[in-house]
C-alpha cells in the first residue's frame, strides 16, 4: 500500500474538473498534462492556493468547525498533489516522471512548512472535540503537528524541516533509480529451458540473438521458477538483486543517518521508537518481542524446508546430498519443482484459466458479492492506454462511491511491483468521494493462482479506501496505523483458494474453462510448502529493517551481510538486497514488522467468514465496521467491534504452525 501524502492536515484542480455526470464518475477526473511546463504550471498554481488556504485556517477560531476546516485544506492538498505521486510512478513520459517528481518535493516543503505553524498547532491544542471522532482527529492533528517539530525549541525547527525535506527527497530519488532501471539480461533460446516460451518469445533480441529479459516480475519470477538452467538463474537473480545498485546503498545509508538525527531531535535515540511509538506496537521492545516468538515457531520449519530442497536438487542432478549446495536462485525452482511432483501442482498451468482482464473483473465480482460493491468500467483518458477507469457503486442502491483506476502490465518506467496509491480520500462531511489507482505488473498470458492472489490483495487496499465512509478526508481508508493496513489485504487472500469463490469467475467469463476442482485441491495442499522458508525471508527483512533503524550505527550493506550472513543459506557476496529494499527507504521505515503484524490480525479477522466467505450479511458488517471506519477509530477498537472480542495470536500461529 503506498500512501500519498506525508501530513495528515495536508484542488484547485477539483473546482476546475468534470462532475460524476460529465465523467461517468463518481469524482474528478484524472488531471492530464501535455509536458513537464503544464506540471510546473499547475503545481506553483496550486501551491499558491494552498498557502492563502493555510492563512485562512490560521484564522479559524477553535471551534466545532475547526475540524472541518482543517479537513477541506486536506482534501485540498490531496486532489492537488495525489496525482502527482500517482504520476511519478507510472507515467510513460520520463520528462513527466521527472516533473512530476520535482512537483512532489515542492509539496513536501509545503507539508514540512504547514507541520510547524504554530498559530494552527496552538488552535488545536486549545480545541475541545465535540464528540469521540472530532477527538481522533483532534489527537492526530496534534501529534502530526508535533512529529513534524513544532513543539521542538525554536532553534531546533529549522533543522527539524531540513531533515525533513531531505529524507524525502533521498527516498524519491531511491525509487527514481529503480524505476529507470532498464537493466536487460541476456539468454541464448537453449539457456531459457523450462521457462514458458510465453514469456520470451516476443522480447527484443541483441546483436547476437540473445533474448533480452528485464527485471519486472512476469518476467523474473518464471526464469527463477521454471528454468532449468542455473547458470541462467543465478544470472537474472544476481542482476535483480543489483536494482538500485550502490547508488542506492548510499542513499539508504544517508536516509538511515538523518532518520537518527531527527529522531535524537525529539529525544530519541533511535528512529525506530520515534515511529513505534504512533504504532499498535508502540515500541521496538514489543516488536523485537513479537519477531522472537514467530522466529521461534519457524526456524526448525525453514531449516526442515531447506533440507527438502537440498535432497531434491541432488536428486535432480543425480549427486548425493551431502556434497550437494542449494544456491538462493535454486529455492524457487526447487520449491516449484517439488510443488509440482508432491502434490501435481504447477503454478502455469493455471494461466489458461486466469485470462488478465477477466481476472481483474473476477476479483471485482468477489468484492461486490460479499461487500455490495459494483465496479463498472467508464472511458477515461489517463496516462497510458493500458490505463482503465472503474466507478464503483453501491450494488443495491446504485450510490456512486467512489473511482478506481487500474493500470495492469508492466512497462519501462512503471512501478514494477504491486501497489495501490490513494490519492483522493473520501468525506460525508465534505460529500467527497474517494479515489485510488490499482497498480500491478501482471503476465498478459494469464494468471498463476499466486498472481490471482496478489491481484484480490491489491483490490483489498484499493476497497479500503474505495469503501470508507468517514467524516474526515484526513481519517479515511488506508489513513490507520501502518501496522494495520496490511490486515484487510491479507485477509482476502484466502478467497481465491475457495472452490465456491472460484465458481464466480463463470460469471465474468462464460468463454473460460473452470478450473477442475482436483487442481485447486491440490494447490491448497501445496500452499503451506515452503512457508518456512517463506516467512523465516520476511522475518529477516522486518529485522533488518528495524536494526537499520536501531540503536547501533551500521552501514546498510555491512548490517545485511551481517544478518542474512547468519541465516542458513548465508550471504552471496555481491548481491545487494537493500539496494531495492524501498520499504525501508521510503514509508515502511522501522515498520515492515508490520506485514506480519498485520497477518495476526488478518488471520483473526478470516474466522468470521469461514462458514461462507461470500455472506453478503458478514460482509456487510465488516464494511461497516472496519473497512468504513478507516482510520476514525482505533484498529483495535474496529476488530474488536466487528469480531465482538478483542484480538488475538491463536489463528496466526496456527498458521504458521500448519
Amino acid at each position: 500500500m503506498r500512501s500519498t501524502l506525508s501530513f495528515a492536515v495536508g484542488a484547485a484542480l477539483a473546482a476546475a474538473l468534470p462532475s460524476f455526470a460529465a465523467t461517468g464518475l463518481p469524482g474528478p477526473a484524472f488531471p492530464q498534462f501535455k509536458d513537464p511546463q503544464a506540471i510546473a504550471a499547475a503545481c506553483q498554481r496550486d501551491l499558491d492556493t494552498g498557502a492563502r488556504r493555510v492563512k485562512a485556517l490560521e484564522r479559524q477560531a477553535p471551534n466545532a468547525r475547526w475540524p472541518a476546516a482543517t479537513d477541506r485544506l486536506n482534501a485540498f492538498i490531496e486532489d492537488a498533489a495525489g496525482p502527482i505521486e500517482v504520476l511519478i510512478n507510472v507515467h510513460p513520459d520520463k520528462a513527466i516522471r521527472d516533473a512530476a517528481q520535482a512537483c512532489s518535493l515542492r509539496w513536501q516543503d509545503f507539508y514540512s512548512t504547514l507541520g510547524q505553524n504554530e498559530t494552527v498547532y496552538r488552535a488545536a491544542r486549545r480545541l475541545k472535540p465535540r464528540d469521540a471522532i472530532d477527538r481522533q482527529f483532534v489527537r492526530l492533528a496534534i501529534e502530526g503537528f508535533e512529529d513534524a517539530g513544532v513543539a521542538l525549541p525554536a532553534d531546533k525547527r529549522p533543522r527539524a524541516k531540513q531533515l525533513n525535506d531531505r529524507i524525502t527527497e533521498l527516498g524519491q530519488q531511491f525509487d527514481k533509480n529503480i524505476r529507470d532501471d532498464e537493466t536487460k539480461v541476456a539468454f541464448s533460446v537453449e539457456e531459457l529451458a523450462g521457462v514458458p516460451e510465453a514469456v520470451w518469445k516476443d522480447k527484443p533480441r541483441d546483436d547476437a540473438g540473445r533474448v533480452l529479459l528485464g527485471l519486472d516480475y512476469p518476467t523474473y519470477l518464471p526464469v527463477l521458477e521454471r528454468g532449468e538452467n542455473a547458470a541462467a538463474r543465478e544470472r537474472i537473480w544476481r542482476a535483480k538483486l543489483n536494482e538500485g545498485g550502490d547508488a542506492n546503498i548510499k542513499l539508504l545509508a544517508e536516509i538511515a543517518s538523518l532518520r537518527r538525527e531527527y529522531a535524537q531531535l525529539f529525544g530519541f535515540d533511535n528512529f525506530a521508537d520515534f515511529q513505534l511509538r504512533r504504532r499498535m506496537a508502540e515500541n521496538s521492545v514489543n516488536t523485537g518481542r513479537f519477531l522472537d516468538e514467530v522466529k521461534a515457531v519457524l526456524t526448525e520449519r525453514e531449516v526442515r524446508d531447506l533440507a527438502e530442497l537440498r535432497q531434491a536438487k541432488a536428486q535432480h542432478l543425480n549427486q548425493p546430498a551431502e556434497s550437494t549446495k542449494l544456491d538462493r536462485w535454486d529455492v524457487p525452482f526447487y520449491t516449484e519443482r517439488v510443488r509440482r511432483e508432491r502434490y501435481s501442482v504447477d503454478q502455469e498451468a493455471f494461466r489458461p484459466y486466469f485470462p488478465p482482464q477477466e481476472s481483474l473483473q473476477f476479483v471485482m465480482k468477489i468484492a461486490e458479492k460479499l461487500l455490495g460493491v459494483r465496479y463498472t468500467p467508464v472511458p477515461a483518458k489517463l496516462w497510458h492506454a493500458d490505463a482503465k477507469a472503474y466507478a464503483a457503486t453501491d450494488a443495491k442502491t446504485g450510490k456512486p462511491l467512489a473511482t478506481l483506476l487500474v493500470d495492469l502490465y508492466p512497462r519501462d518506467g512503471k512501478y514494477n511491483h504491486a501497489a495501490v496509491w490513494s490519492f483522493r480520500n473520501g468525506s460525508t462531511q465534505l460529500s467527497r468521494t474517494p479515489q485510488a489507482a490499482f497498480i500491478v505488473n501482471m503476465d498478459r498470458n494469464g494468471l498463476t493462482l499466486d498472481e490471482l492472489e496478489t491481484l484480490l490483495h491489491e483490490l483489498g487496499h484499493a476497497l479500503h479506501n474505495n469503501l470508507s465512509a468517514t467524516r474526515y478526508s484526513s481519517q479515511a481508508g488506508t489513513t490507520v496505523q501502518r501496522d494495520f493496513v496490511e490486515a484487510p489485504s491479507q485477509m482476502l487472500e484466502d478467497w481465491v483458494y475457495d472452490k465456491q469463490v472460484l465458481k464466480l469467475f463463470a460469471q465474468v467469463c462464460a468463454k473460460c474453462k473452470p478450473v477442475p476442482e482436483e487442481m485447486i485441491d491440490k494447490a491448497v495442499k501445496a500452499r503451506d510448502y515452503g512457508k518456512g522458508i517463506r516467512y523465516a525471508r520476511q522475518h529477516l527483512f522486518a529485522s533488518y529493517d528495524l536494526a537499520l533503524h536501531g540503536r547501533e550505527v551500521i552501514e546498510p550493506m555491512k548490517l545485511w551481510e551481517r544478518m542474512e550472513g547468519a541465516t542458513p543459506l548465508g550471504h552471496v557476496p555481491g548481491s545487494k538486497f537493500p539496494a531495492g529494499f524501498s520499504h525501508a527507504a521510503t514509508g515502511y521505515a522501522a515498520g515492515y514488522y508490520g506485514y506480519l503484524w498485520s497477518l495476526v490480525v488478518a488471520k483473526d479477522l478470516g474466522r468470521a467468514f469461514e462458514a461462507n466467505r461470500l455472506d453478503p450479511e458478514v460482509g456487510m458488517r465488516y464494511r461497516q465496521r472496519v473497512l468504513g471506519q478507516g482510520g476514525q477509530r482505533p484498529p483495535k477498537q474496529l476488530v474488536r467491534d466487528f469480531l465482538g472480542r478483542e484480538t488475538n495470536s491463536k489463528a496466526f500461529f496456527d498458521y504458521l504452525r500448519k
